[in-house]
């Protein structure tokens, strides 16, 4: 099982302990799904050993090809913003490398704490030739703003746990052993908001991004599912596939 749900008291704790797949994104959903209808309060989101999450799975990417990315990329958006749309308050306890759609999970949650260590955070993927979806981009600007977005994204840079709490990419950063307690704290603290308030707020908060999406994702990810698929981003992402 490539994502772990656990009950624990009335905080669900979400582990994902793979790349992004067809299979992870589907299964991302259905556990928010599950997590909501057991009656979580909170939700705490991580990831295994010493990575949050590397973002997609290029090796499925570069062995797929152009009919992979016509399947996988409306599964990424889905599973994005099944995270973003999430009306209870979700934490993101980043245990080490978050890159690529692996930061935008982290920048879809309400809070962040990552781990004070050697994780390195960033969206590389344009060098690639394979921009984000506009639900990504979106999710981005909601979390950043608008002004950091363009050296974040054209530079590709991966940037140090430091790095990123100094630009606003994590919201605290503790000693790896005390993650997990801190980000549960966050998590109830969270909430002990009144939760249909917690979720009208929410709501209201995310409303422009979710029009955006709404309105101009059909177009833009017809684009997005050109560049991917295009022989050039195929074989950069292969290439990356076969150094690693």
């Amino acid at each position: 099982m490539t994502i772990h749900l656990e009950l624990r008291e009335d905080i669900a704790w979400a582990t994902l302990d793979h790349g992004l797949d067809i299979e992870t994104c589907t299964r991302l959903v259905l556990a928010l799904e599950e997590a909501d209808a057991a009656g979580a309060r909170a939700l705490v989101l991580t990831g295994t050993g010493d990575t949050f999450s590397p973002g997609i799975d290029a090796t499925r990417l570069a062995e797929g090809g152009a009919r992979y990315v016509e399947e996988f990329l409306p599964a990424l958006s889905d599973a994005l913003l099944a995270v973003f749309g999430f009306p209870h308050p979700v934490v993101a306890a980043v245990n080490g490398h978050a890159t690529g759609s692996g930061l935008v999970l982290a920048a879809a949650c309400d809070h962040r704490v990552a781990a004070d260590g050697a994780g390195r955070m960033g969206v590389p993927q344009l060098l690639a030739g394979a921009p984000f979806p506009l639900a990504a981009l979106e999710i981005l600007r909601c979390a950043y703003g608008t002004g950091p977005l363009p050296a974040l994204a054209y530079s590709g840079a991966g940037l140090t746990v430091e790095d990123a709490l100094a630009r606003g990419l994590v919201d605290e950063v503790v000693p790896a052993g005390e993650l997990p307690a801190r980000a549960g704290e966050m998590a109830v603290r969270l909430a002990g908001v009144p939760a249909e308030a917690f979720a009208h707020t929410k709501a209201q908060l995310r409303q422009p991004y979710h029009e955006r999406i709404a309105e101009n994702r059909v177009a833009d990810d017809a684009q997005v599912q050109r560049l991917w698929s295009a022989e050039s981003t195929l074989a950069a992402v292969k290439s990356s596939v076969d150094v690693s």
